[in-house]
């Protein structure tokens, strides 16, 4: 009887794990088919994403050459690097800066103002493009790339000054008063014991300022107006609007090209991405 109960238990647990793994294979597959093809269909002969066979009988790296050499393809890949580059700099700086004065002063008016910061983050940012746009019109910041990037450093700041001061709460503030007592001061104690304690959760606010501007087209479209100032996301889709009708593996070059700095950043970094993301959220 014994022996029965045990084989009807590894019975259910092997059905269980069958039933388990089956799914996440399927997941997997559904997730992974679409990428796999869009990769070979950039090393595909002729301007279909459709063949005869899934792996293309002939490599080639001709759309990566045309990409090059007769589009604007890397006037965009640029603007999207330089507008990324420095929203990442700058919103590293106000967020740490912000959250930090938040977490370890108190002062009048502290309390409405998260409050306030709580509420905002709430708010969709399309909500508020007329007024950026009116806003950017009177300081003569429409078509430029700074004013694109002032709106990204600024409207990031509610959300992630709130995950970067849940991360703050969680350092001691012992660290603080035993470097007081050594006679460090503001900055030393900011620069010299906090900073490298944060570095999961600045690591995940610099991943995030980053990679916003090669997925965001609403703000790029709405601001940057002339042709040598387009992102990626805005020059790829009016691209695809004209030409992906008859040059599909053009556009699966351009797409790998412009996934492959993310996929980069997340591998190098993605332990750091988990415990600034786990941390920064479980001790807000």
């Amino acid at each position: 009887m014994a022996n029965t109960t045990k084989v009807q238990r590894k019975l259910l647990r092997f059905i269980e794990n069958t039933i388990v793994y089956g799914i996440l294979i399927l997941i997997a597959i559904i997730v992974i088919l679409p990428v796999v093809w869009i990769v070979l269909s950039s090393f595909q002969q002729g301007t279909s994403l459709y063949s005869s066979t899934f792996i293309p009988k002939k490599l080639t790296l001709v759309h990566y050459k045309e990409l090059f050499t007769k589009t604007d393809f890397p006037i965009w890949y640029m603007n999207t690097l330089k507008i990324a580059f420095f929203n990442m700099i700058i919103g590293v700086i106000v967020t740490t800066l912000t959250a930090y004065t938040f977490s370890r002063y108190r002062f009048r008016g502290r309390k409405e103002m998260m409050i306030g910061m709580l509420i905002l983050q709430m708010f969709p940012s399309f909500l508020s493009m007329t007024a950026i746009f009116v806003l950017l019109t009177k300081l003569q910041l429409v078509d430029s790339h700074w004013g694109l990037i002032i709106v990204y450093a600024a409207g990031q700041i509610p959300y992630n000054a709130w995950l970067v001061k849940g991360y703050f709460e969680g350092i001691p503030k012992s660290l603080d008063e035993a470097a007081r007592v050594d006679g460090a001061g503001h900055l030393t104690i900011f620069w010299k014991i906090i900073m490298p304690l944060a570095r999961p959760i600045l690591v995940l606010i610099a991943l995030t300022n980053f990679t916003g501007p090669w997925f965001d087209f609403i703000f790029p479209k709405l601001i940057l107006r002339s042709r040598f100032k387009k992102t990626l996301a805005v020059g790829i889709f009016e691209w695809v609007q004209g030409r992906a009708d008859n040059n599909f593996t053009l556009f699966a070059a351009g797409s790998l090209l412009v996934a492959i700095p993310i996929l980069i950043l997340f591998v190098f970094l993605q332990k750091n991405i988990v415990e600034g993301l786990s941390q920064g959220a479980t001790k807000g």
